[in-house]
């Protein structure tokens, strides 16, 4: 046993994260609707399955084109249509529900912020640039953080502040613990240089009230 020890090289806490919380990892894919049928790309966002019937949680701005077409690629590689149930634009999320699943679908594990530190490590999964899955780990940096928006002059509060790598694509993504347990979901960066470049800080909506807009406890 020993033996065995000392020569096989465990998996990280980062890997183990990530092996649990990829089959509920989605890349949201945002349409223009065009003559005929789907137009140009719009954009490539995240979202993290929450109910097994195809339930997703994702930014508002992910999905906000009235107009626009929705898709949603599952870890399996099934490509489904997907709506909006609901839009909380005031905690910039929203929920969608694929119309084709796997049959073998795992919703995320969600995780209180209850106890949750400054310090504490944390990984954000997600789709930056359209690249991905992809992950970056880093920790909690700062809690009840308030995000104003240079774009509309949209407040966010009460955030979970982290630095964690987050770009473009990561928005709608978990961010979990070290046990895959999904307790935020990525909504923003600060980047007060060129836009989208990230600095090393990155807000998340924490699950309490992503959760509650799906009228369920996720505890």
């Amino acid at each position: 046993m020993l033996h065995t020890l000392s020569t096989t090289v465990l998996p990280s806490a980062e890997a183990r994260a990530f092996e649990r919380i990829r089959p509920s990892v989605v890349r949201v894919v945002q349409k223009a609707k065009g003559r005929g049928g789907e137009g140009k790309l719009r954009g490539v966002g995240t979202g993290v399955v929450i109910v097994n019937n195809g339930t997703i949680l994702t930014n508002f701005h992910v999905v906000q084109g009235g107009e626009d077409t929705l898709k949603v690629d599952f870890y399996d590689g099934t490509e489904s249509e997907a709506y909006v149930v609901k839009r909380m634009p005031e905690h910039d999320l929203a929920i969608i529900r694929a119309k084709t699943i796997p049959d073998d679908l795992l919703p995320a594990t969600m995780r209180s912020t209850h106890g949750l530190l400054v310090g504490d490590h944390v990984m954000a999964v997600g789709f930056p640039f359209n690249i991905g899955p992809s992950a970056s780990s880093g920790i909690v940096s700062g809690l009840k953080r308030v995000y104003h928006s240079p774009d509309n002059n949209e407040v966010l509060d009460n955030l979970i502040q982290f630095d964690a790598a987050a770009n473009p694509g990561n928005s709608g993504g978990p961010l979990v613990t070290m046990d895959g347990e999904v307790v935020g979901i990525v909504t923003a960066i600060l980047s007060p240089h060129e836009p989208g470049t990230f600095v090393g800080i990155g807000f998340a909506v924490p699950i309490e009230v992503a959760a509650s807009g799906v009228g369920m406890s996720p505890f």
